[in-house]
């Protein structure tokens, strides 16, 4: 994806790539060649080359080359990593350089957002979430409806396939075919990803789910939401959901409330069926082609597409994949062959003292260590785990601190 956003952003009139920055050669080699750029090595964050028409920077050091004072001329960061610590790291310095910030990187959006967005604000920049993820065209998506004086009752994703106890080992075979590393793909296969980026809107727009991990019934055909879902039951709250293997596949979709007599009409005119719900969907999401939309409102309107708010609403929740015993090392918190994530209210895992993901992604860190067994599919609690001190922990810490002085 990192790939596809240099691409898109070098074909895109009045954009340019300031620099290109990966942890390998190789990733930066194919993302100039795709750009059709020419990539001029920092060897010295300090002294910068210069650069001409058709030329970036290119670097394995982004932190070095973001938090030096150095003569780097920077618009917007695009995030595009799925770390958590070391994304915070990048965002917090384009921030510190008055760069707004777009997330590609639905973990960090959700771990640390608040963070985040507290920061940008006091260098009078945006973080937003991209324009091309789920989460992302839903809320333009959402924009538009609300614009037309429907209320919205459910935000919803159209996932392919959802395999909560699959393991790395499983998907070797599919990761290759897609180009990802196969504890990525788990995250993708065992829906951890898809509670993510739905937590991510619903925090941003306060939507909530209506059970833990959302419903998510089967279906062949987006346009049997209507009659999959109990809406009256929502008790007038807007909701996030999903279906599964239903086409548009790849796609998203929103429902909306309308009730009154004197636009019923004109909606039964346009063939949007009968009242009081009304189905609206767009059949994909393109990702990369749509992050120079969230990259152009960022920096020509200062205006985030879908920004974090102060405080969560709703946050992702660890599960036993299989039964754990006691001394376990979670070396993979985010996909991996221990845990796959729900999305639920904090109000409601909080009087449990559920652990949600961020607290349990190490990154290179000692790994969270089981206490005590764990059953497949309990939910982890506090007295479950040992977490180890990291530089994610004292992130997170500092975010808490931070909400305590905004309140």
């Amino acid at each position: 994806m990192g790939r596809g956003v240099a691409l898109q952003v070098a074909q895109t009139p009045g954009m340019e790539l300031a620099f290109i920055a990966d942890l390998s050669d190789e990733a930066i080699a194919r993302t100039l060649t795709s750009a059709s750029t020419r990539g001029i090595p920092v060897s010295d964050v300090t002294k910068l080359p210069p650069c001409a028409a058709g030329e970036c920077l290119t670097t394995n050091d982004a932190a070095g080359l973001l938090e030096t004072d150095n003569a780097l001329q920077l618009d917007v960061l695009v995030e595009c990593t799925n770390s958590i610590a070391a994304a915070a790291k990048y965002c917090l310095a384009a921030v510190s350089r008055k760069a707004h910030v777009v997330l590609m990187n639905a973990e960090v959006d959700l771990a640390l957002g608040q963070l985040l967005a507290h920061e940008a604000a006091l260098n009078g920049v945006v973080v937003t979430s991209d324009a091309g993820d789920q989460h992302g065209v839903l809320a333009r998506m959402i924009t538009e409806i609300e614009l037309w004086g429907f209320r919205i009752v459910q935000a919803g994703n159209i996932k392919g396939f959802l395999d909560r106890y699959q393991t790395a080992a499983g998907l070797v075979g599919e990761a290759a075919k897609r180009n990802l590393s196969p504890i990525q793909c788990c995250a993708y296969t065992d829906g951890t990803k898809l509670n993510i980026e739905m937590a991510v809107i619903a925090n941003a727009l306060d939507l909530s789910p209506f059970v833990v991990g959302m419903e998510g019934p089967a279906c062949k055909d987006v346009h049997e939401v209507l009659s999959l879902f109990d809406f009256d039951a929502y008790g007038g709250e807007g909701r996030i959901d999903y279906i599964l293997g239903a086409e548009p596949g790849g796609g998203v979709y929103v429902v909306g409330h309308c009730d009154n007599p004197h636009q019923i009409p004109y909606l039964e005119y346009y063939k949007l069926g009968q009242p009081p719900y009304y189905l609206f969907y767009r059949p994909y999401h393109l990702c990369h082609l749509e992050t120079p939309w969230a990259i152009g409102e960022a920096c020509l309107f200062n205006r985030a597409l879908l920004a974090p708010p102060a405080s969560k609403k709703n946050d992702v929740y660890a599960y036993a994949k299989t039964d754990l015993p006691s001394g376990t090392r979670i070396e993979h918190a985010i996909g991996g062959d221990y845990l796959y994530r729900l999305v639920e209210t904090v109000a409601s895992a909080s009087a449990r003292n559920a652990v949600t993901m961020s607290e349990l992604e190490s990154e290179g860190a000692e790994p969270p260590v089981l206490l005590r067994d764990v059953k497949k599919d309990q939910s982890l609690v506090a007295a479950d785990v040992e977490i180890p001190d990291s530089e994610l922990q004292r992130l997170l810490a500092r975010q808490a601190r931070t909400g305590k002085t905004a309140s």
